[in-house]
């Protein structure tokens, strides 16, 4: 038996009631699904429960406004259509909607057909659009170096417009960030800056410090390198007496190889990364202080994924492009529901362990967009995270649901735990109730409220 396709779903997004009402009677009558809602804050909350595969959107809301609607959609739901709706559409408001993503527009009185004309061909492009969408990133995909520059978060910036100032000179640079932000990405864009700036034929050698040993040949990196770059991952992690040598190094342009009798001039530059505070392991006594200040010239800081994401999506598109095309697969992105997963996601792991999911999403998965079945079983988020959630009450909720669940396994009185939170024991066994903190009982000698 023939399976009956799905039916496309639209959203419906206005204040009016009676155009509201009226676009989804028309639309349900024409074959859609179709979900409506009053303002920006129901939609972004339907948004955030379901895929849509249209959402048309007024631009003139209350409170949050079409263009956040769109924006909001752009990001987590980058497969939806969206199609704007106003009554004074202008040259230049229609150029800015369609630069932050919006597929169409309809103009006030609205035309029924026209909006199912409109629908119709941009569901029927949709397919082609993906293909379009894979066939493009496949002839243009970017080496690896580029996945760390992925971001437009004020801070990613930043970091970019240092790293492209620092490549074409010759000075030492730092790059701080925790395990799997991506230093060595970030080093790789910074010599391959360099080399498009000023091309020679210097060729980029990474070196593990922490698996040197004491008495290491520091001379080797950077012959090998030439006229390119040595990158020092885990500097921190170097013996002292390789400290000595790296220090020589970068302040004589000179080593002395293993059995040679001479030292020999080198050229290239030295970019070193850490995820330790160099200036407290310069305090503590275990990192020489001159070497410090030779490679704290130039400092680069990484954050990490959990405080850029709004990034997310587009690392995720990177990241899906970079191994489908090294797989020779079709995999155009990721649906809804996929990246409201990926976004809500803690990320202890960095892009490193973004990248490993994705990657193993690419490797499983069957059609052409990855989905939550594609992605490691444990990813999920636990259900009280207060980053899964945007709503600041929601997310105050969950954290403090969260503080005193801490501060009761820790202090089984309920007089300690009320003392340490500040605040009154009847205040502590409301807010039990309220969250539904286990099956907590009065402590004894204690009443309760």
């Amino acid at each position: 038996m023939a399976v009956r396709p799905a039916l496309a779903s639209v959203l419906v997004v206005d204040d009016e009631p009676i155009i509201r009402a009226n676009l989804a009677e028309f639309l349900y009558t024409e074959g859609f699904a179709v979900s409506s809602a009053a303002s920006g804050e129901a939609a972004l909350n339907l948004i955030g429960q379901k895929k849509f595969d249209v959402v048309l959107c007024d631009v003139n809301l209350p409170g949050v406004d079409g263009i956040e609607v769109l924006e909001r959609v752009a990001r987590v739901s980058p497969e939806t259509f969206v199609l704007l709706i106003t009554a004074y559409a202008t040259v230049e408001s229609a150029i800015d909607a369609f630069h932050k993503g919006a597929h169409d527009y309809l103009m006030k009185p609205i035309i029924l057909r026209e909006v199912v004309g409109k629908i119709r061909r941009l569901l029927k492009q949709r397919d082609l659009h993906r293909e379009n969408q894979w066939l493009r990133r496949a002839l243009n995909r970017e080496d690896a170096a580029d996945g760390m520059v992925v971001g437009r978060t004020p801070a990613v910036r930043r970091v970019v417009e240092m790293a492209r100032k620092a490549a074409p000179t010759p000075s030492t640079v730092l790059i701080t960030g925790g395990s799997g932000t991506g230093k060595e990405l970030l080093a790789r864009a910074v010599h391959r800056w360099a080399q498009a700036a000023r091309p020679t034929d210097g060729r980029f050698v990474a070196v593990n410090c922490a698996a040197l040993p004491p008495d290491g040949d520091t001379a080797a990196p950077f012959i090998a390198a030439g006229a390119g770059t040595v990158f020092l991952d885990e500097v921190a992690e170097l013996p002292p007496a390789m400290q000595a040598k790296l220090l020589r190094a970068i302040d004589g342009k000179e080593v002395l190889p293993a059995g040679a009798g001479e030292p020999v001039p080198v050229a290239a530059r030295v970019i070193a990364a850490t995820n330790k505070d160099l200036a407290a392991e310069v305090a503590a006594g275990r990192f020489r202080d001159d070497l410090f200040y030779r490679l704290n010239v130039v400092v680069l800081h990484l954050p990490p994924l959990r405080d850029r994401r709004e990034d997310i999506p587009e690392l995720v598109e990177h990241l899906i492009a970079k191994h489908a095309g090294a797989m020779g697969k079709q995999v155009a992105g990721a649906n809804h529901e996929a990246m409201q997963l990926l976004l809500a996601c803690p990320w202890k792991g960095n892009i490193r362990e973004l990248e490993n999911a994705l990657q193993r999403a690419v490797i499983l998965g069957d059609g052409p967009l990855v989905t939550p079945a594609d992605l490691p079983p444990d990813l999920a988020p636990r259900p009280d995270d207060p980053s899964a959630v945007d709503n600041l009450e929601e997310a105050v909720r969950r954290f403090e649901k969260r503080h005193i669940e801490r501060l009761l396994r820790v202090s089984t009185d309920k007089k300690d735990a009320a003392r340490r939170l500040d605040i009154g024991l009847s205040s502590l066994y409301r807010k039990i109730e309220q969250y539904g903190i286990g099956a907590q009982t009065p402590e004894r000698g204690a009443s309760a409220p």
